[in-house]
């Protein structure tokens, strides 16, 4: 989900209450997870046009506010990390969810369990020794909780690429919404196609030196 209640009722200069009234009495699209409201944004865009709620400006404030994906800021968030054991899929996943850092609304075996599923339907791996797994559906719900972690593993690992190669760094996907998901998966495969980043995690280059290359590569993307 995209918005909590509150940022609804900001964006559209709406009391919470009358955002409420709409839900419970005239059946604008919410969603319940643990006691707090979210809304889909375009769900809540569509239902707000169709009854006459809002006017375009407002609609458009809906997407606006809406954070443009970042690799780089996300992998800040989700961290770096090392040395991931494991000599298959599974048991590279159970120790990955071991190491990386996970939103607090998330326990660590729902998360385990998504990407396992993920893993089992279809390789995450994109060649290149790379592989980017992902739950198949959004298990989180703010986007300020979304994150995407680098993992180096301590021995290469098999994942069933279609290149053949063995994967030896991860990147660990948590988004909030499918449209964001597949942005960032987007952005992921461009950056795992460009031979001088698949070279910096060959070469298992420093933090900093990766958070570098990512946010030197985003921009040229924007620019380009």
């Amino acid at each position: 989900m995209d918005l909590k209640i509150q940022e609804v009722a900001g964006l559209l200069s709406a009391p919470e209450k009358t955002i409420k009234r709409w839900i419970k009495k005239e059946g604008m699209p919410a969603y319940r997870i643990k006691k707090q409201l979210y809304f889909n944004r375009s769900e809540a865009a569509e239902w707000l046009l169709e009854n006459n709620k809002a006017v375009q400006a407002d609609i458009e404030k809906l997407f606006a506010a809406e954070k443009p994906v970042s690799i780089h800021d996300l992998v800040r968030r989700g961290g770096i990390f090392r040395n991931i054991g494991g000599n298959s899929p599974s048991t590279v996943i159970d120790h990955l969810v071991r190491e990386i850092n996970i939103p607090g609304e998330t326990s660590r075996e729902e998360i385990r369990k998504t990407l396992l599923q993920r893993e089992e339907m279809m390789s995450t791996a994109v060649g290149n020794g790379i592989a980017i797994p992902h739950p198949r559906n959004p298990v989180i719900s703010n986007i300020g909780d979304e994150a995407v972690s680098i993992a180096f593993l301590a021995e290469p690992a098999d994942f069933h690429a279609l290149d053949g190669k063995p994967v030896h760094t991860l990147f660990a996907v948590i988004s909030s919404n499918a449209r964001r998901h597949l942005e960032i998966l987007a952005r992921l495969s461009y950056l795992c196609r460009r031979p001088d980043f698949i070279a910096s995690l060959e070469e298992r280059h420093a933090d900093s030196a990766l958070l570098k290359s990512i946010e030197q590569i985003e921009k040229e993307m924007v620019s380009a």
